[in-house]
């Protein structure tokens, strides 16, 4: 008798994707629309607000974290409309601040339950700008499956 699980692969009905405006997390998000599509499955986008990316006035300044976060929903907008015109109908997003890796992790993921997280390996952002290390840490402490694509 054959293994039956492997035949009929898992279908997952919550997928989270971290995006950002670097090669590898649109690859991510495309195989997560896929993913949704194909499993019917509600599509959450999610992007990180990183503060060490701030100097300190502008860490101060309510205008400038509101001017970043408001850009930031507008970007992420754009995202959630590709997906609806995609056919996905279940789509929204959200917004965390701090580091991306822990951020997603112990913030993002308890609060949306999904059942899939797929990253891009690299990141756009900053010096250490790997989310290839936040990949390797969302792997390694994430409580669901974790898919990074490259």
């Amino acid at each position: 008798m054959e293994n039956t699980e492997s035949m009929n692969p898992k279908k997952f009905t919550r997928i989270l994707v971290g995006v950002d405006d670097s090669p590898d997390a649109q690859l991510a998000f495309r195989y997560a629309m896929n993913r949704a599509k194909f499993d019917g499955a509600e599509l959450i986008i999610c992007s990180v607000l990183e503060s060490d990316n701030m100097n300190i006035y502008q860490a101060l300044s309510k205008d400038y974290v509101h001017g970043q976060r408001t850009e930031l929903q507008a970007h992420l907008q754009k995202y959630q409309d590709l997906a609806e015109r995609f056919g996905i109908s279940k789509v929204r997003y959200v917004i965390g601040e701090g580091d991306p890796g822990e951020t997603i992790v112990k913030n993002i993921i308890p609060d949306v339950k999904p059942d899939l997280l797929v990253v891009g390996s690299l990141s756009q952002k900053g010096v250490r700008k790997y989310f290839g290390s936040q990949a390797a840490y969302m792997a390694k402490y994430s409580p669901i499956s974790v898919m990074i694509v490259r």
